[in-house]
């Protein structure tokens, strides 16, 4: 007998169970500002703020420039995001300037 063994990187591994633990809280700012931090990073996570309302995610940048990073960066935030949220928790993101 053969047996096939898979071997699945550690961060892939850990970032799908947190995944799963995050989608099973219930619907919050908290945790849609933890997921926006995940999916973003720090940086960018301290010069905007998130609110998701009937699936669309309201992106407040702190000024143009940061606007436009984050539309820059929309095709990678996105999935990162329906990872965390579930593919039905997030239908597109809208980003609007503070300033």
């Amino acid at each position: 007998m053969i047996l096939s063994v898979v071997v699945l990187p550690l961060q892939n591994f850990a970032t799908g169970v947190l995944a799963d633990v995050i989608r099973r809280q219930p619907a919050s700012a908290e945790r849609t500002t933890f997921v926006w931090t995940l999916a973003v990073g720090p940086a960018m996570a301290k010069v905007t703020t998130v609110e998701l309302r009937n699936g669309l995610l309201i992106v407040r940048a702190k000024d143009a420039r940061w606007a436009r990073e984050v539309e820059r960066a929309r095709d990678t935030i996105l999935p990162r995001i329906r990872l965390f949220l579930g593919a039905d928790g997030l239908r597109d993101l809208r980003v609007v300037t503070i300033d």
